[in-house]
């Protein structure tokens, strides 16, 4: 039994730990040695998953940009390589193509493992694992996390009859991987979409030349959207900047949701005098995008913009959001797109899999997305592909600029609000589930009670409660010792209405830190 408590590592259905010291306070949990125990526990979740023997699965490896890869990808292939798994090594590769690998001809990988951390600072890293049907859900990651910490239950995957196979490798013992070019193969893929669905009538092999696109990878993994996807269609990608991969991210966080990251995005756009901007996470699962005149295409924008793209030829589909999204948004999908929305739970495994339950239960709905950039379509697996979504942004931007338009007339209609903000509220106990649940239970309460209150239904996360001025959503935190508030008005002072009724409530808890509402 491992002294270590590896369900600190679970974040959902993610591997997330530190793996690098130089943060004061923050010390390493997530090494070699806990990868290795987890590559077990995975190893033996995917031979009950499909029945196979441990050598005769082929798991393929990859990662995103973070300095700690390399230890980690080491410690992988040592819990791999005794029971003669086939590895292939994928290098340096995106979120999405990891999952592709089991997809592709070329590879028909049993499962895959993506070394990521998403945007998280330099010094974190984790795990993303996928077998043929898609990203591991949370519970699966809980059976990964039990099999690790227990050596009575990793003995279930019996002898390790391989280790003839280790050898030294600069002096440090490993065993053998393949090398495979899994983006290479990827981005022949995305470039195939774009060329078929562009269907230029005289550049069929580029039928991006004419257009000036600038990419911004935030110096992780999606540079090779810039130079491998879209330079080779005839796009001028000139302008595109932080594509080289740099595990210190020096220039600006990998992440859409960043605000010095969309602005600086949205400058380079703009002063480039460029058609169309594209911003990615860390690990492409994610992306945002910039259009002509340098506005943000984010947050409910991107949720317009990816459910724009599929209304035509899905008429009445509903598009799964998360929980923050707003109420112009609902106005927009359901009646300019005459779409459905349903407003669902934050978490991007929790709107994939409800998207997924629908179309089980005969409800036709294409699109799952949220706000913070992860969107998956039906068409694509279901799977968050922040470069798959930007492949369909691209193709629109070019079948319109054949008409002389411009992408951003497909969301000219949506309404933004004149006022928004989050607050994130501490809860300074130890016990702060219950504690948080307690209190969105009285707020339910007194909303009920107040008569310039309107407690939203149906709602599956939180409480959402309408305003004459707007609406507010006090949640628990997927994760965290946090309540975020989110807050939206249609007035100029609005959004301090409501915070004001808020903090009037919230007052009478005495473990909340309402600091965070000083300036609101």
């Amino acid at each position: 039994m491992s002294e270590f408590n590896y369900k600190k590592l679970q974040n959902g259905s993610d591997i997330r730990g530190i793996s690098l010291t130089g943060v004061p306070g923050e010390l390493p949990n997530l090494t070699d040695a806990e990868a290795l125990r987890l590559a077990k526990g995975y190893l033996l979740w995917l031979r009950n998953k499909t029945g196979k023997s441990p050598e005769d699965l082929t798991i393929s490896i990859g990662h995103d940009p973070r300095l700690s890869a390399k230890l980690l990808k080491h410690g992988l292939i040592m819990g791999l390589g005794p029971y003669g798994v086939r590895i292939l090594d994928a290098g340096l590769a995106s979120t999405p193509a990891m999952f592709m690998s089991t997809i592709f001809a070329e590879y028909q990988c049993d499962g895959a493992i993506m070394i990521t951390a998403s945007h998280l600072p330099y010094n974190r890293n984790g795990f993303k694992f996928f077998d043929r049907n898609g990203g591991l859900n949370k519970g699966d990651i809980t059976q990964i996390i039990e099999a690790a910490q227990s050596d009575e239950k990793l003995k279930a995957l019996g002898e390790a009859r391989f280790t003839d196979r280790e050898f030294l490798d600069f002096g440090k013992k490993t065993y053998p991987t393949e090398e495979i070019e899994l983006i290479d193969t990827y981005c022949l893929h995305l470039r195939t979409l774009i060329q078929k669905n562009v269907n230029h009538p005289q550049h069929f092999e580029k039928p991006l030349s004419g257009l000036k696109i600038v990419v911004d990878a935030g110096n992780g993994s999606g540079g090779f959207y810039a130079k491998k996807v879209l330079a080779p269609l005839g796009a001028d990608i000139s302008k595109s900047q932080y594509l080289e991969p740099d595990g210190d991210f020096p220039n600006h966080a990998p992440n859409p949701e960043d605000r010095e990251a969309m602005e600086s995005a949205a400058l380079q756009t703009l002063s480039s005098g460029a058609d169309l901007g594209l911003i990615f996470d860390t690990d492409v699962d994610r992306s945002a995008a910039v259009d002509h005149r340098g506005r943000e295409i984010a947050r409910n924008g991107i949720v317009a913009l990816a459910a724009a793209l599929i209304a035509e030829d899905h008429p009445g589909s509903t598009v799964v959001t998360d929980s923050i999204t707003s109420d112009h948004l609902t106005v927009f999908l359901e009646q300019n797109l005459g779409l459905k929305h349903l407003r669902f739970k934050r978490g991007y495994k929790n709107v994939i899999n409800k998207a997924i339950e629908l179309n089980e239960e005969g409800t036709d709905c294409q699109l799952a997305i949220e706000t913070s950039g992860h969107a998956a379509l039906k068409e694509n697996y279901f799977l968050d592909d922040g470069a798959y979504l930007a492949t369909k942004i691209v193709i629109k931007t070019a079948q319109l600029a054949l008409e002389g338009k411009t992408l951003d007339s497909l969301i000219s209609d949506l309404r933004e609000p004149a006022e928004a903000v989050e607050i994130r509220i501490p809860i300074q106990t130890s016990e702060f589930g219950p504690y948080g649940d307690k209190i969105l239970q009285n707020l339910v309460q007194f909303a009920e009670e107040s008569p310039d209150m309107t407690v939203v239904t149906p709602n599956y996360e939180g409480v959402r409660i309408a305003f004459e001025e707007g609406w507010c959503l006090l949640r628990k935190s997927l994760h965290d010792p946090i309540l975020p508030l989110n807050i939206e008005s249609e007035k100029e002072g609005g959004c301090r209405k409501i915070s004001d009724k808020l903090y009037a409530f919230l007052s009478d808890y005495d473990r909340l830190d309402l600091s965070p509402f000083e300036g609101c």
